[in-house]
């Protein structure tokens, strides 16, 4: 489910479901997670995150997942580990990075973006809302022009595009980030905690207000998301009433 190699005080963490382009299920975002506590117990220094194959990670896939119920937790662990991890993250975005695969990198502290990689949440193609951290993190790093085109506008963003607004740090490949991983290990391992403690500090963690929450709540349970549904079965375009 993952592959796990080190090199000094690198250690690379490798998706490994290209049969279904690296999408999460819940057992893919625990192994994933216990991956990372493992490397922090190790004394990793740096994590590098990436996928087999020509997909970084193509959102969330519950099809065949036995444990569907719990994959919401699982994901927010996952997640909860990458930005909370004491030491850095580095996501070598090695392909598409699509829903679920683009929280994963953003959750990461650095991203290497190869050629032909894009960043995309379809959530309003699916009728469905994204959380706070997600909105509040994508704007951060992309600058709220650049998020509201991935979100409200429903558009990729392409590896130039990433890289031109900052969400990507560098444009390469996995090896290039594993080499910017082994210089970062020659850093000051407090000061680069202290500094991602206080990166991490960006509104993303603060409570939805209550209108938030209901509307967040109200897309979740709308008939727009089952119209998403039945339109994705049908192989058709949804039609939206807003309601």
């Amino acid at each position: 489910m993952i592959g796990q190699t080190r090199d000094g005080d690198v250690v690379t963490l490798e998706l490994r479901r290209p049969e279904r382009r690296n999408a999460l299920n819940t057992e893919l975002c625990t192994a994933l997670r216990r991956g990372i506590e493992e490397a922090i117990v190790a004394d990793a220094r740096v994590v590098v995150l990436t996928g087999q194959g020509s997909s970084f990670c193509a959102g969330a896939d519950l099809s065949g997942d036995s444990f569907a119920e719990e994959f919401p937790e699982a994901l927010e662990l996952l997640l909860r580990a990458v930005d909370g991890a004491p030491i850095p993250v580095i996501a070598a975005v090695n392909g598409p990075a699509v829903g679920a695969g683009t929280q994963l990198a953003i959750a990461s502290d650095l991203r290497v973006v190869a050629d032909g990689a894009f960043f995309e949440i379809p959530s309003t193609r699916l009728g469905i809302a994204v959380n706070n951290w997600t909105i509040k993190r994508l704007a951060t790093l992309a600058g709220g022009s650049v998020a509201r085109t991935i979100l409200m506008g429903g558009e990729r963003l392409d590896a130039d595009r990433a890289y031109a607004s900052g969400l990507a740090n560098k444009r390469g490949d996995l090896a290039l980030a594993q080499e910017w991983a082994a210089s970062i290990t020659q850093l000051a391992p407090l000061a680069l905690r202290h500094l991602k403690l206080v990166f991490n500090d960006d509104g993303t963690h603060d409570e939805p207000t209550a209108t938030q929450w209901a509307a967040f709540g109200a897309a979740w349970t709308s008939e727009d998301m089952k119209e998403a549904r039945r339109a994705r079965n049908e192989k058709r375009a949804p039609k939206f009433q807003g309601r």
